[in-house]
């Protein structure tokens, strides 16, 4: 049995959310789903003008810009998401959604780039916690959930830098239940397949059971309804990623190689 509260369609009336990430993609489209069941949605991501033109849109919610590898802007947008919440004075769920997302192949590794996909994949997520974690222990209350990758299953080829900052994201959401299953917070992980999105929209090969942003979106809302700790899909695809691996390497390798 799942420790995390099923959310049924009338709870989210009133519910304070605060969504990172809610400019594009799969955030705008959560952003758009959550305000149609009557949440409250305090609006993240980095373009202000993007959430401000969003938020005119949706009933009962506001646009708090920032950059959340800034720790510092992170704390200050936590408090005005606090304040926003009134009158619980404190969100009753936050969704790490943004993200970074960047092919890269071994013979092509560029530093720079791979240390900035890790500071937006994980220190923004890090910044994050170190400001609710303490606050949700506290109150002995709240929802965390992270959208992560089914690239943080296993090695995948032009992924040796974006699989390994969600494997990091996906271990973090782990250890995050284990820790907070007795203390009153709950903890979910997301693992997304191919979403049609803006991140996505480069990509040179094919993408098998893509979807849809709004699909995407509403898939979190049955897993969060459900209870589910880790909320995957579509699931014509991700359980064929799950079954593949738990192959010992050996054969692991020699199929995904192929891919390449």
């Amino acid at each position: 049995m799942s420790f995390n509260p099923k959310i049924k369609a009338t709870d989210w009336q009133g519910k304070s959310i605060w969504l990172i990430g809610a400019s594009t993609g799969i955030g705008e489209a959560l952003a758009r789903r959550l305000s149609s069941l009557g949440a409250q949605v305090i609006l993240s991501a980095r373009h202000a003008e993007r959430l401000a033109a969003l938020s005119n849109e949706l009933p009962r919610s506001s646009p708090l810009a920032m950059d959340f590898t800034d720790s510092k802007a992170v704390e200050a947008i936590w408090h005005k998401a606090c304040e926003a919440s009134a009158p619980s004075a404190l969100p009753d769920m936050v969704i790490v959604n943004a993200g970074s997302y960047e092919p890269m192949l071994a013979q092509d590794f560029d530093l720079q780039r791979a240390k900035q996909q890790f500071e937006v994949n994980v220190g923004g997520p890090l910044n994050v916690l170190a400001e609710v974690l303490p606050a949700y222990t506290a109150a002995k209350r709240g929802h965390v959930v992270l959208v992560s990758s089914v690239a943080g299953y296993r090695a995948l080829p032009k992924a040796l830098v974006y699989g390994a900052s969600k494997s990091a994201l996906s271990y973090m959401a782990e250890t995050l239940y284990l820790e907070l299953a007795n203390k009153g917070v709950a903890v979910t992980l997301v693992c997304p397949g191919f979403v049609k999105t803006p991140l996505t929209a480069d990509n040179d090969f094919d993408m098998p059971a893509l979807i849809s942003a709004a699909e995407a979106a509403e898939q979190i809302v049955r897993g969060l309804a459900k209870g589910e700790f880790e909320i995957h899909f579509p699931k014509r695809f991700t359980r064929f990623l799950k079954v593949l691996g738990w192959l010992p390497r050996s054969i692991y390798f020699k199929l995904v190689r192929k891919l390449l």
